[in-house]
């Protein structure tokens, strides 16, 4: 598998598996993703949608296997009180750098690390701009960044006014932007230009559930035939080929081995092209 590479010089795979909505099967399908050639796993500390401690379980399993935890790219994030239920890994009333400091230390419990990866701010407080919540979560993650135990960050859900102003204003920028990718929207393409322009790494999720209608479309099943692969390996192979890094969030053993060989194929500039404006 290729890496990427941040601008503050971490290399990342080429490809990410994701654990939301895994439930109980999440030590399983991780341990699972990581026999069939992952070696990036995205996570966090809300158990509304994710089981960290379970990704932990498997990363224990996995280190009696021989799979070290230097060989393994972790990513979690700090989800604010919004995006939680009753279960937070924090204490609610204290103040936003005390939630972030022991979400932090949290989640390196669950993992058994003393160290993670990329450690992403889940979604920006404001659905416009940024507030002064927004700035001092972005701080207290700069801080994890600056003591050396978050090696980089990174930013959820974000829109592209949002990522201009923390590119602008902010002590240290994002090295990765995660969101959810449209292809109605042009693949995100105003995050991605803006990503490209500050060398930030676009991770792009829900590459297949938010673009289901692509998987019957002709353009792709054209494309598809061609190279002998699936409708969702012409997908994740394009949204490589544009610069992004996708997660998927498979359960079928062969469908892992499918995306991970996605590498060995490549669309034409043409059919890039074409599929950049596929939805538009």
């Amino acid at each position: 598998m290729s890496v990427y590479t941040t601008y503050n010089d971490v290399t990342v795979p080429s490809f990410m598996y994701g654990t939301a909505w895994k439930k109980d099967a999440t030590a399983h399908l991780v341990e699972q993703a990581v026999t069939s050639g992952f070696r990036a796993i995205d996570t966090a500390n809300q158990i509304i949608h994710y089981q960290e401690a379970l990704v932990g379980d498997a990363l224990l399993a996995l280190a009696e296997q021989g799979v070290k935890r230097e060989t393994l790219f972790l990513q979690t994030k700090f989800t604010p009180v919004n995006g939680q239920d009753h279960r937070t890994p924090y204490d609610v009333s204290a103040d936003i750098t005390t939630q972030v400091e022991q979400s932090f230390q949290s989640s390196l419990e669950h993992l058994h690390t003393d160290y993670i990866d990329s450690y992403v701010l889940h979604g920006p407080y404001s659905r416009g701009g940024l507030g002064a919540e927004d700035w001092e979560v972005w701080a207290a993650i700069e801080r994890l960044y600056q003591s050396g135990v978050a090696k980089t960050i990174g930013v959820s859900n974000v829109s592209a006014g949002q990522l201009r102003m923390l590119c602008e204003k902010a002590a240290m920028k994002p090295m990765f932007v995660q969101n959810r990718c449209y292809a109605v929207l042009g693949w995100d393409k105003d995050i991605r230009e803006l990503c490209a322009t500050h060398k930030i790494i676009y991770q792009g999720f829900s590459l297949l559930t938010a673009n289901q209608d692509l998987w019957a479309d002709a353009q792709v099943r054209t494309i598809a035939e061609r190279l002998r692969i699936g409708p969702a390996q012409v997908i994740f192979r394009f949204a490589q080929q544009v610069g992004m890094l996708p997660l998927t969030g498979t359960t079928n053993p062969q469908h892992m081995k499918e995306d991970l060989a996605i590498e060995e194929y490549s669309l034409s500039p043409e059919e890039v092209q074409s599929m950049e404006m596929i939805a538009i």
